[in-house]
């Protein structure tokens, strides 16, 4: 579901705890959805403005590394465990720097 987070099962899950959902609900019938690594804040490293907006969760602030962005197969993605639709104009943002540049 587009702004849900997940858990990262991955092999980076110390670096990057979760995973946010960025794709569109309408693509919903695809094997795959399109993720940003929820980065921890102390690990992160210096951030690049709208690209990186950072997000607290369950008192923990994070970083979306949206230039990590990736797709993941849709089992693999679990439970959802948190929802950032509020942050929905941060998030779109984000991936306009990534895309457009703007």
């Amino acid at each position: 579901m587009q702004f849900g987070v997940y858990r990262n099962a991955g092999e980076t899950s110390d670096y990057a705890p979760y995973l946010l959902d960025v794709q569109a609900n309408l693509l919903d019938d695809l094997d795959t959805r399109v993720v940003v690594p929820l980065v921890k804040a102390a690990l992160f490293g210096r951030r690049a403005g709208r690209l990186h907006p950072s997000f607290t969760l369950d008192g923990e602030t994070l970083i979306a590394a949206t230039h990590l962005i990736a797709a993941i197969r849709r089992v693999e993605l679990g439970e959802r465990l948190f929802r950032l639709e509020e942050q929905r104009d941060a998030v779109v943002m984000a991936m306009d720097v990534l895309l457009s540049g703007v």
